[in-house]
């Protein structure tokens, strides 16, 4: 479309959008869940945390808002970050089915950064390398799910409304950085009451006819409750949060089969924690170095846990608190309506190359700032209290001190002397800017894109923001939309590609975690906020950027050392699916109840949208069995062992905590899933264990129940 009719076209559908207030809206929900054994997770860099079974699966869930002339659609991913890879196949896949609909201009996918997933969907070497190169199926997983989402969510729009408000989640997170968050200007830190943003914003997706269709929350905080030693597939937290408001909001259907979706977004969660007790030393107990988050012995880690008395009690703690604010803002009556047009832009833009104006808050200084090529410094190494890391770094490193690195780092190409002097205080540990081999090491071109909803703006953004350096962007861009004081700014993370973090200046010149992780140099904050305000003056104007210099293209350079399933095989005498270990006859509310099963390899089949375990009751007078929980419920957890790489043999242990409320009466347990034979396509199989019943515990004697057979 010519640009003047474009502009046009876009005044008056504003005008006709504003003075109508309506919109058509869509939810849809697709599963991601990668690979749930043998593939190293995404986010704590361990390559020891490889997947051995499933807790939680993992969900894509979109939202779309068209207001007759433009469309948003929002995806929040349970995932590690969004990817540029990834958002391009799912763009791909859309068009074959929908043509122009969808595109780069109106598609924005957001990570909960999950740390309990599957990796090896990102295009970079640095990000390949702690999960073993390249993954196809969690690629595949991620691109399959989401198209799913927005297909589902497209095809479900209607006209309705969408509410706003916001709440404070209190005892759910925490800074874990607050050294660095210290250095931000006295006066700047006075506006602020806590150092960690409490906030929890809510967009409420209401049909025309009143039907509740979905909700979008935004909250800062870490999904890293599921600490560094946890192998079973989690979405955490705000994932568990998600799949616990879904429960309520679709009674009686299995987790990710309602119409009602919601989402628990990600934020400006850089330096956020939701382990709130301070961090100690494992080893003795005693409080841990504050600035450099290090013990006395160097062999010792220092952590942060809590609040529960492990991680999976922990999860559910966080994740209570947060639904607990977000279900008062459902009910709550004084949110407001959502009024006037949808507008949005984006533009790649070379972070390495970019320039800006910028005047430090503490001197008054003003002076021109440019992007460096990426680069990790010697503390990205020492990990954070949420996950230390394996070797003996230390947070607030300035001087590359560590023997053993710098022994190691000899072999790797030293920075330049440009590169040295542009990001100033990090002493680099890694100069990924300048290291090219295999390929591109970390991205040098990112994503870009601001949408307006009436009051609302969402800035969708390529990392992880720290508290401080999320509120400077905000106030930027309210300034510079001219919004009103009804009108909200609102950060969400992770968003369409990764790369690292984003802390103010001053939080960089400490040089924890965050800030030898911001790899454009010490300006990189000044230069986002600068590339935000850009956008934002086009917003204003009615007019899109230039599309800016294209992303390099490494799917055909990937590396894939994660060997396939060779063949699976029974053990002698059994078949696939045999119970080997069955449930006790009687089981009370709250036990765990244990069963194995020959299996398959749990890599043969993703089982998306379907489960690897079925918990099925009996009704009381009842003749057909119910489906009660799957692997996606929080009481079912399923893990894979196998039993003889020569033999090919397998099998896993399925748990289900009887849940407080379970109805009294018969139960069984199914296992399905894939086998893969040495010619061949898979095999498909399930097993049953025996019947057993959920009883009162006061029950003074236990009885034999009657075994049922379809």
């Amino acid at each position: 479309m010519p640009s003047v009719l474009r502009q046009v076209c876009l005044i008056l559908a504003s005008f006709v959008a504003f003075c109508e207030a309506a919109y058509k809206i869509g939810v849809g929900i697709g599963d991601v869940t990668g690979p749930a054994v043998g593939i190293p997770f995404m986010g704590y860099a361990n390559l020891r945390q490889r997947g051995e079974g499933l807790h939680l699966r993992q969900f894509a869930r979109a939202f779309i808002i068209d207001d007759s002339y433009e469309k948003l659609v929002f995806v929040s991913v349970d995932v590690g970050m969004g990817a540029h890879g990834v958002r391009m196949k799912v763009l791909k896949r859309l068009r074959e089915k929908f043509g122009e609909e969808f595109s780069e201009r109106n598609l924005m996918i957001s990570g909960t950064h999950t740390h309990s997933a599957p990796g090896g969907f990102l295009m970079h070497f640095m990000f390949d390398i702690s999960t073993m190169g390249f993954v196809p199926e969690t690629y595949d997983a991620l691109v399959s799910g989401i198209v799913t989402s927005i297909t589902r969510a497209r095809s479900n729009m209607r006209k309705g409304t969408i509410l706003f408000s916001t709440g404070e989640v209190f005892d759910a997170n925490t800074n874990r950085s607050p050294s660095a968050y210290d250095n931000n200007p006295e006066s700047e830190k006075a506006r602020f009451e806590y150092n960690v943003d409490k906030r929890l914003i809510q967009l409420k997706f209401v049909a025309e006819t009143g039907q509740p269709m979905g909700v979008l929350n935004w909250f800062p905080v870490h999904p890293t409750s599921m600490n560094n030693t946890n192998t079973l597939i989690s979405s955490d937290n705000v994932g568990l949060a998600s799949v616990l408001f879904e429960q309520q909001m679709n009674p009686g259907r299995p987790i990710g089969k309602g119409p009602f979706v919601a989402a628990f977004a990600s934020s400006n969660l850089g330096d956020v924690s939701p382990n709130l007790r301070s961090p100690v030393c494992l080893k003795t107990g005693e409080p841990c170095d504050m600035l450099t988050s290090s013990c006395p012995d160097e062999h010792d880690m220092c952590v942060a846990l809590g609040p529960g008395e492990d991680m999976f009690q922990s999860t559910k703690i966080i994740a209570q608190r947060i639904l607990a604010t977000a279900i008062s803002l459902w009910n709550d009556p004084n949110s407001w309506e959502v009024k006037g047009p949808v507008r949005m832009v984006h533009q790649f833009v070379n972070m390495a190359k970019r320039e800006a104006i910028y005047q430090d808050p503490n001197t008054g200084q003003i002076r021109q700032v440019h992007g460096c090529k990426p680069a990790m410094g010697h503390s990205f190494a020492a990990g954070t209290t949420d996950g230390p890391g394996l070797f003996a770094f230390k947070q607030g490193t300035k001087s590359p001190d560590n023997p053993l690195w710098n022994s190691v780092s000899r072999i790797l190409p030293n920075a330049s002397a440009e590169s040295v002097s542009c990001h100033g205080g990090k002493p680099i540990l890694l100069s990924t800017g300048e290291m090219n081999f295999p390929f591109q090491w970390q991205p040098e071109i990112v994503p870009t894109h601001l949408a307006t909803i009436g009051q609302l703006a969402v800035a969708c953004v390529p990392g992880e923001f720290t508290t401080m350096a999320g509120r400077r962007l905000r106030t930027a861009l309210r300034n510079r939309l001219g919004l009103a004081d009804d009108t909200h700014v609102i950060i969400a993370g992770l968003c369409n590609e990764y790369s690292d973090y984003i802390t103010t200046p001053e939080e960089y010149e400490v040089q924890r975690y965050e800030g030898a992780s911001t790899i454009y140099g010490p300006e990189t904050l000044p230069l986002y906020i600068r590339q935000y305000e850009d956008l934002a003056d086009h917003i204003l104007r009615k007019m899109d950027p230039e599309r800016g210099p294209v992303p390099p293209e490494f799917l055909n350079k990937l590396i894939v050392l994660t060997p396939p399933v060779l063949y699976d095989a029974p053990p002698y005498d059994q078949d696939f699916g045999a119970c080997l270990q069955h449930p006790p006859l009687n089981v009370t509310r709250g036990e765990t109840v244990n069963t194995t099963f020959v299996s398959g390899h749990l890599r043969n089949n993703m089982m998306r949208g379907s489960s690897f375990l079925l918990v099925e009751h009996l009704p009381i007078n009842g003749n057909k069995w119910e489906v009660v929980a799957t692997d996606a419920n929080w009481e079912t957890i399923i893990t894979w062992k196998r039993q003889s790489l020569l033999l090919g043999t397998s099998a896993v242990v399925i748990k289900w905590t009887v849940p407080e409320d379970a109805p009294f009466g018969k139960y069984r347990i199914k296992h399905q899933g894939y086998s893969k034979p040495v010619i061949g396509a898979l095999h498909q199989y399930q097993g049953l264990s025996r019947v057993f019943q959920v009883v009162p515990k006061d029950l003074p004697y236990s009885y034999d129940v009657p075994q049922i057979h379809e």
